[in-house]
This record gives C-alpha cells, sequence and structure tokens, in this order.
C-alpha cells in the first residue's frame, strides 16, 4: 500500500511539471493503448460468439425475458383492488378428504392450478395425488402441468419397476423422470409452435400411498406434514441463493444478483423456462434452471398423520410453517368444511400483505382435528367481542365515522384474547368488515375494504 502510494505522488509529480506538448503526446499514446485493449475484448468477445454458433440468439432471447420479468415486478403486475373470488373444490376417499382454494389477489393474471385425484389407474386406486403449480411470466407450464404430469410420472418404466406394486425406489425414480420427461416434451411442442413459450412453473406435491407419503417438490412452493400437532416434515424452497443451487448456475455460465438467476427468475428450479435451459455442454439438472425435482418418502402413521398442507409462496411469503399448521388446526376445531378452512388461509393471507396470486390445498388424514364445541364457543364469543369493539371505536369517534383503517389499527394495538394462532387479527377481518359496514352503509369507496395497504 505504501509503495504503491508513494508510486502514484510520483507520477503525480512528474505530470505537474510536464509541458503542454508533452502532455498531449502522453494523452495520445494513454489513448492509443485504450484503443487496441478494447479493440483486442472486442476480438475475444466475437470469438466467443462464434464458437457458441446458435446460442447467440437464445441467449439474446434470455436477456429479453430477463427484462420482461424485471418490468413486470416494477410496473403493471399489480391490480388496484385484488380479485378475491375464490375457485375452490372438495373431495374424499382412501380415508382422505381434502379441500382446496385459489385466489387471483392482486396480480393482473391467475397463473396457478392445481391437481387433485384420489384413486390412480393401472392398479393403484389406494393411491392419491395433490399438487399445486405456482406459474410465472404465463399460465401455459402450470395449466399443461396440471393435467399432464401424473400420467408422466406413473407410465414412465422407471415407476413401474417389475411386475406388482412398485417400490420406494421406484416410486421416487419414476418421479424424477416423469419430472424430465414432461419438461423435455413442452420444451419440444415449444419449439414447434411459432415463438417459444416463456412461461415456466414451480410445482409441489404428494403421491399418497398406503404405506407412504411422497413429498415432491421443484421450485419454492412449499409442503408441509403435520403429525401429532407439529410441523413433522415440510420441503425446503429452492431459491438461486441456496448454496447448492448457485454453485450449479455459476457453472452453467451464470450468476446470482439480487437473489435472482441473472437478476431475474426468483427460482433455481421450475418446469418450462426453457431460456434459462440452453447452456451447451451441459444436462437437464444441470442448467441454470433444473427441473429436477427433490423426493421424499415418509411412513404413514395412521396413529399422528394430521393433515397436509401445499401452496404456493403466495401463502408462505406472510406465513410460516408453524403458524400455517397452527392457524388451520385451529379452523379445524371450528368447522369440518375444508373449503371454508382454505378459504380462511388465503383471505387471511391477503389481509397480511401478499401480493401474489395465492393456493392451498388442505389433505386431511383420519386422525385429523375434529369440531370442538369448546372452540366453537371461544370462536363465536371472540366474534362478538369484537364487534361490540367495532361498535365502541365508531361511537367514541364522534361526529363522523372513522374509516376501516383507523378501527383495523386501534384493535392491533389493544391485546385481544383468543385469537386464532398464526392468523390473528387478520384472519378476523372479515367479521370486522361486516360489523363496519353494517354501521356504516354509506362508507366512502376510498374505504373500500379490499385495500389492504397501510392497513397495520
Amino acid at each position: 500500500m505504501y509503495c504503491f502510494r508513494r508510486k502514484w505522488v510520483a507520477e503525480a509529480v512528474i505530470w505537474t511539471r510536464l509541458g503542454k506538448s508533452e502532455k498531449r503526446k502522453m494523452g495520445e499514446k494513454r489513448a492509443k493503448e485504450i484503443k487496441r485493449e478494447q479493440k483486442k475484448g472486442r476480438r475475444v468477445i466475437r470469438r466467443r460468439e462464434e464458437s457458441r454458433g446458435g446460442q447467440k440468439k437464445r441467449i439474446s432471447a434470455r436477456k429479453d425475458h430477463e427484462t420482461d420479468l424485471e418490468d413486470q415486478d416494477i410496473m403493471g403486475a399489480f391490480l388496484d383492488k385484488p380479485k378475491m373470488e375464490k375457485h375452490n373444490a372438495q373431495g374424499q376417499g382412501n380415508g382422505l378428504r381434502y379441500g382446496l382454494s385459489s385466489m387471483q389477489g392482486w396480480r393482473v393474471e391467475m397463473e396457478d392450478a392445481h391437481t387433485a385425484v384420489i384413486g390412480l389407474p393401472s392398479g393403484l386406486e389406494t393411491w392419491s395425488f395433490f399438487a399445486v403449480y405456482d406459474g410465472h411470466a404465463g399460465s401455459q407450464v402450470a395449466k399443461y402441468c396440471c393435467e399432464h404430469l401424473l400420467d408422466h410420472i406413473t407410465n414412465n418404466q422407471d415407476f413401474k419397476g417389475s411386475t406388482g406394486a412398485p417400490s420406494v425406489e421406484n416410486v421416487k425414480n419414476g418421479i424424477r423422470t416423469g419430472f424430465l420427461e414432461i419438461d423435455e416434451h413442452m420444451r419440444v411442442m415449444s419449439e414447434k409452435k411459432h415463438g417459444a413459450d416463456r412461461s415456466g412453473s414451480t410445482a409441489v406435491g404428494v403421491l399418497i400411498s398406503p404405506q407412504h407419503t411422497y413429498f415432491i417438490n421443484c421450485g419454492d412452493s412449499r409442503g408441509l406434514l403435520c403429525r401429532n400437532r407439529k410441523v413433522y416434515f415440510f420441503t425446503q424452497d429452492h431459491k438461486p441463493s441456496n448454496p447448492l443451487e448457485k454453485e450449479r448456475i455459476q457453472n452453467a455460465g451464470g450468476s446470482v444478483m439480487i437473489q435472482r438467476v441473472n437478476g431475474s427468475l426468483a427460482v433455481s428450479r421450475a418446469l418450462g423456462d426453457f431460456d434459462y435451459k440452453c447452456v451447451h455442454g451441459k444436462g437437464p439438472t444441470e442448467q441454470l434452471v433444473s427441473p429436477e425435482p427433490e423426493v421424499h418418502d415418509i411412513e404413514r402413521s395412521e396413529e399422528d398423520d394430521q393433515f397436509i398442507i401445499l401452496a404456493c409462496d403466495g401463502i408462505w411469503d406472510v406465513m410460516g410453517n408453524e403458524e400455517l399448521c397452527d392457524f388451520v388446526r385451529s379452523r379445524l376445531e371450528v368447522t369440518d368444511d375444508l373449503e371454508k378452512v382454505c378459504n380462511e388461509v388465503v383471505d387471511t393471507c391477503l389481509y397480511k400483505g401478499s401480493r401474489d396470486n395465492m393456493s392451498v390445498i388442505l389433505i386431511c388424514f383420519p386422525n385429523a382435528p375434529k369440531v370442538s364445541p369448546e372452540a366453537v364457543k371461544k370462536e363465536a364469543e371472540l366474534d362478538k367481542y369484537l364487534e361490540s369493539r367495532v361498535e365502541e371505536i365508531i361511537k367514541k369517534q364522534g361526529e363522523g365515522v372513522p374509516d376501516l383503517v383507523h378501527v383495523m389499527r386501534t384493535l392491533a394495538s389493544e391485546n385481544i384474547p383468543s385469537l386464532p394462532p398464526g392468523g390473528e387479527l387478520a384472519s378476523k377481518r372479515n367479521v370486522i368488515e361486516a360489523v363496519y359496514n353494517r354501521l356504516n352503509p354509506y362508507k366512502n369507496d376510498d374505504t373500500d375494504s379490499t385495500s389492504t395497504d397501510d392497513m397495520w
């Protein structure tokens, strides 16, 4: 450091002593050196591009795609008000009950999809399959996967194995093969079409056999198993900043900036996203984005297994594993309507600040929490208490009616007993809003309940 400073000072002194003509000559000499370096750099870049051949066009398309995604995150990605209409479904069989709910929310498009199948073909009538697909940059890949992924899994030879029911290893290998097959199939279909499909999708699911539960995850959607009233297992999100994911991305010539692949894509594993899967000399699981799922097999416990939750990151962005597990368990103690429970989950997450599409599937085992008269009574008392408090807050205002934001903030500052764990006051927003609207039927549109900005 000392030597460098001394050299710099010496050069500065020499420069101040030079005449104008000498300075000009040195400047011209330095300019020529810079020009030579730039020319040399351009030759290196040109040789690299020529050696890559057709990859140059794909790289250019990928850059355009990254710009599109950045623009989508910064501009025009959200509505003025969230779309709160929900898609619901429920069913039962094989000793399971399930309910699901999906909502567009603040996003300009609904890109989620889901699958729920009880009783699989080809001798697997006692098996069931559930999955949530969180699409991005379009819904095409998510929609195709919800219709065809299960077939790709159960129909490949790795899954079938020898005669008889597939072994645990057969199932795990078959799931992996199914993901790679459907991804390659979609790539071929995309290349045949006029204009490649740039959409992608994460996938989280469970394949449930009489003896095992297979958790499947590719991306940052998440699944968890509640066993004996606690989170027993949950899948790990595939984020570009994870050490192993980051290593693969860098080995494929990419980078991780602002926790995204090449500064753009927020997940490191997904189906589709073919602009990120065109690195020559690398296999499908070595690309910038990998379609390979992680598969975990868990032996079923009839006594302790209670329920499974599958949800996209729009849910997990605002609720942790324990929070969601506690909240769902508390809801199951006051209602056996699984659709209603799922609706409460997405509504609560919206009010907690989620800005994404939201989808959740709840799968209940025979030992799931049952409706408790005591819990139902406490819930009714809580609702009644909140109703009276809203009336008091409005009356205390005197002239004029306070807006809903003021009411919610006032309640949030209080220590209200018996709020649903995990959901807290946000899970009671609908109750509070209903009372507020009844007492203030001529409310201004500016206090519309769908606005959650600055609520807390």
